[in-house]
This record gives structure tokens, C-alpha cells and sequence, in this order.
């Protein structure tokens, strides 16, 4: 009887052994199933990420060689324009200069031209302050040839009888009597 039971605790001992195997497999097998599940779940989610990151990513390229290329013909433009009004700052440089130079001879030219007048008029009053004083002499010199009865010049001569002692005329001249 020892032995039997011996048996039959030992078989009992080993059904309650394989029992909590089993249920542990068991469990073992459904977490790995979970496991498996999840692993495939995460695999899709990973793939649509991939698929997603791919997209964007081919977005933010085509958006990076959008703005790059407009980078590029703005720069262009810009370029372009600041060339322009380069160019056409030199020529306005060059033609201000012109204008200047211009200026400056006209300028030259209008002080020549008031010191040309100044000297003229200069000339026009020294004529006239000459012919002033030939005048003037020569009223002189008539007068001094009048009186000293030179030349052609001789002063009439009057009648004794018009002249009273003082040498003053006699007659209608004299005024009221």
C-alpha cells in the first residue's frame, strides 16, 4: 500500500505537473500569439509611418526645389534689376558730370561776358568823360580865342555912342527909365 500510494502520488504529482505545463504553454502560446498579433499590428503601423515619412518627405523636397528654384530667379531678378540701375546710375553720373561741365563753361562764359560789359561800359563812360572834357576845352579854348581876338574870331565892333563911361550899352536895353 505504501507503494501504491507512492504510485499514485507520483502519478498525481505528474498529471498536476504536465496540467501546469499545459495551462502554461497554453498561456505561453496565447501570449505569443498576442505578441505575434501585435508585432504584426506594429508592423503595419510602422510601414504606414514609412509610407507616410516617405510622402512628406517627397513633399518637403518637392517644396525645397520649389523654393530653391525661386530662390534662384529672384536672385536672378533682383540681379538683373540692380544691374540695370547700376547702368543707370553710371549714365546719370556721366550725364550729371556732363551737365556740370556744362555748367562751369556757362558759368565762364556769363563771367566773361559781365567782365566784357564791364570794360564796355568802362570804355563808354571814359568816352564820355572825354568827350565831356575835348567840350570843355574846346568851349575854353573858343572862348580864350574869342576874347584875345585870334584867329578868325574877332568880336564886333560897337559904336562909341552906344556905350556910356562904365561900358554898359545905352538905349532900349537898359530896362525901365
Amino acid at each position: 500500500m505504501e507503494n501504491h500510494y507512492m504510485k499514485r502520488n507520483t502519478e498525481l504529482q505528474i498529471s498536476q505537473t504536465q496540467k501546469k505545463c499545459n495551462k502554461t504553454e497554453e498561456l505561453l502560446l496565447e501570449e505569443i500569439e498576442k505578441l505575434r498579433l501585435k508585432i504584426e499590428e506594429e508592423n503595419q503601423i510602422h510601414m504606414q509611418i514609412e509610407i507616410f515619412l516617405r510622402r512628406e518627405q517627397q513633399k518637403l523636397e518637392e517644396k525645397l526645389e520649389f523654393w530653391m528654384e525661386k530662390f534662384d530667379k529672384d536672385t536672378e531678378t533682383k540681379q538683373n534689376e540692380l544691374d540695370v540701375l547700376e547702368s543707370a546710375k553710371a549714365s546719370d553720373l556721366a550725364h550729371l558730370r556732363d551737365l556740370a561741365r556744362l555748367v562751369r563753361e556757362y558759368e565762364q562764359v556769363i563771367t566773361e561776358d559781365r567782365i566784357e560789359k564791364e570794360k564796355m561800359k568802362r570804355k563808354v563812360e571814359q568816352a564820355t568823360l572825354e568827350l565831356k572834357s575835348i567840350i570843355k576845352l574846346q568851349a575854353w579854348w573858343r572862348g580864350t580865342m574869342v576874347r584875345n581876338e585870334i584867329g578868325g574870331f574877332k568880336m564886333p565892333k560897337q559904336d562909341k555912342e552906344d556905350k556910356d563911361s562904365k561900358g554898359k550899352q545905352k538905349g532900349k536895353w537898359r530896362g525901365k527909365k
